[in-house]
């Protein structure tokens, strides 16, 4: 939610080209060197792990990582086709509060708690209760990559489903998730481990990118509520 001052530096952004950028005779853009029409790649491990050395994923783990120290984790790092994200240390949970109305024009932060727990160690969300949490990664896409994120299975298979919107081109910051504990029972969610994949997909610039038009989730740090 608050901004750092400490912000990872980066290269600045690359500016977008016009909305009809102009094309060859062969139907490809002069400004971007892409076809006019071309579709998007999936990106497999090297593309990923490439595009993480120049800053898309910080910090970047290059392999999955399923145990440390003979304890078994919910896995993270990098897949064949994708990137398993780890969730951090923080947490903001419904609290249960009758006279709340949820309203994500005005959202009402007194309705949340914060919890924080260290890595490997569980938060507790109540039965059919919701929960903010934030990636430990923070993310900086280029201009012509987009990441579409899903839930881990592992958490899925015990009624805990995470919800995230796609990463934009041009985004960064680190990812707000949305898990809902869809059980009767209480449910654990494991702090530093494994909570969902992004799969990365590469094609054509778009005429403005996230950060071209200012995007109000543009740099987030930390759990962010939502803004208008």
């Amino acid at each position: 939610m608050n901004a750092s001052q400490n912000a990872p530096q980066h290269d600045a952004i690359p500016d977008a080209p016009p909305h009809h950028a102009p094309q060859n005779e062969d139907g490809i853009h002069r400004s971007t060197g892409h076809p006019a029409h071309a579709g998007y790649a999936v990106l497999h491990d090297a593309a990923i792990a490439e595009l993480a050395a120049a800053g898309m994923i910080e910090p970047f783990t290059p392999e999955q990582v399923r145990e440390v120290d003979g304890r078994k984790l919910i896995s993270y790092g990098l897949s064949s086709f994708g990137y398993d994200v780890r969730i951090a240390g923080e947490f903001y949970i419904f609290a249960s509060l009758d006279a709340a109305v949820v309203d994500p024009k005005n959202f009402p932060s007194s309705a949340m708690v914060k919890k924080e727990v260290g890595p490997h160690e569980a938060v507790i969300i109540p039965p059919n209760s919701y929960a903010l949490g934030r990636s430990l990664e923070y993310f900086r896409l280029p201009d012509d990559v987009v990441g579409i994120c899903l839930g881990k299975s592992t958490y899925a298979r015990a009624g805990i489903i995470v919800n995230v919107t796609p990463l934009e081109p041009g985004w960064e910051g680190h990812i707000t998730i949305e898990i809902s504990n869809a059980t009767p029972l209480p449910a654990k969610v494991y702090a530093h481990e494994g909570i969902m994949q992004i799969i990365f997909f590469r094609g054509p610039r778009p005429g403005v990118t996230y950060a071209d038009r200012s995007g109000k989730y543009q740099r987030q740090r930390g759990v962010t509520f939502p803004r208008v």
